[in-house]
């Protein structure tokens, strides 16, 4: 049907002018009278307060070349993105597609950059991880410190990722980070029952410590480090202890430490791990064993006492035999010893001694 329709631009508003279907031109703003024939002319007004500018013929709109210095165009490949900041703060991440954003009152700022690789680096990229508008392009990964991550790409081993804050695009490439705990650890190898070489069951306690030196080894080695550090202490332990006697293992415990140590040591090194320390923390015999034990013990602590007592009798018979050689060949420290003798007596009772010429012995006389 015939018409004219009236349009009023605004300042801050473009006409985007339609006539038989095909683009024609932006109308800048003010007052317009549009002739209107059946499915002939049309004006969609858009506002330039908005930044984006989306329209179903954009594609057109764009190719006319019509937006000139008032817009920015992006056409992105399928593998570029763009950054956005708009009035000095981050917008959104556009994926592959075209795009026109107003820029009359609106400061905006387009990064555009290669999303062929899986890693995303910005210097602002701990900004832009915040946005919401980067959900559905880019994924995050936080490396912890005291620890390190293990990037995977497409299943294949890309690099190790020191403490930090990491972006990865979602679309194209799967990154997969891993996290490893490079700090020094403990693993309990605890209730070990094992049986010795002459038949004695022991319960045996160990306890290792340990940290990653290799977190790639570490990763594509075993699906759960603990775990296997774990197996393999124990079943060193089983090695250790099953070849040996209970007396010479309770004899050479140290030697059973230093003989574990060595075998984890190269075991766990292929699991990029080294192992600091290692040691039999409890050793626990059974309640029978433990009573027999008591007993050897006890008879072996007993005979070495009497071995003592005899080894100081003799030793006491010897020197009183030598005491006895020495006062026989010398007669005047023999009547020194008598006087000594006497003086000991004469503490508690009255003495009244007659010395001769033939020996002391033979002329005392008690007058009590």
């Amino acid at each position: 049907m015939f018409g004219i329709n009236f349009i009023k631009i605004r300042s801050f508003e473009k006409g985007l002018y339609f006539r038989g279907g095909e683009f024609k031109g932006i109308l800048q703003p003010g007052r317009y009278w549009i002739v209107r024939w059946p499915g002939n002319a049309r004006v969609d007004v858009v506002s330039q307060r908005n930044p984006w500018l989306v329209h179903p013929d954009l594609d057109v709109i764009v190719k006319s070349g019509a937006l000139g210095a008032d817009a920015v165009v992006l056409d992105l490949k399928d593998y570029e993105r763009a950054l956005v900041w708009i009035d000095g703060r981050f917008a959104r991440v556009l994926p592959s597609g075209l795009y026109a954003i107003w820029t009359r009152f609106r400061d905006v700022k387009v990064e555009t950059i290669r999303a062929d690789k899986a890693r995303f680096e910005n210097p602002e990229l701990p900004i832009i991880l915040q946005s919401e508008a980067v959900e559905g392009v880019l994924s995050s990964s936080t490396v912890e410190e005291g620890h390190r991550g293990v990037l995977f790409v497409d299943g294949a081993y890309v690099e190790t990722l020191e403490p930090g804050k990491y972006g990865f695009w979602k679309r194209g490439r799967n990154a997969k980070v891993y996290t490893v705990d490079i700090r020094e650890k403990v693993v309990d190898v605890s209730g070990q029952e094992i049986m010795t070489a002459d038949k004695v069951t022991l319960r045996l306690n160990a306890v290792a410590a340990y940290r990653v030196t290799d977190p790639v080894k570490a990763v594509m080695a075993t699906d759960d480090l603990r775990q296997a550090l774990y197996r393999e202490t124990q079943l060193a332990l089983r090695a250790a202890v099953g070849t040996r006697e209970l007396d010479v293992l309770l004899s050479d415990k140290d030697v059973v430490t230093e003989e574990l140590l060595t075998v984890i040591r190269r075991r766990s090194a292929e699991f990029g791990v080294e192992v600091i320390t290692l040691g039999i923390r409890d050793l626990i015999l059974p309640g029978e064993m433990k009573e027999l034990m008591n007993k050897v013990t006890e008879a072996r602590k007993a005979a070495e006492a009497n071995l003592i007592t005899r080894r100081e009798e003799t030793a006491a018979m010897r020197s009183q035999a030598n005491t006895a050689r020495l006062l026989e060949n010398n007669p005047a420290l023999m009547r020194l010893r008598e006087l000594e003798a006497l003086e000991k007596i004469a503490v508690s009772s009255k003495l009244n001694v007659v010395l001769g010429e033939k020996g002391l012995a033979d002329r005392v006389v008690n007058l009590l």
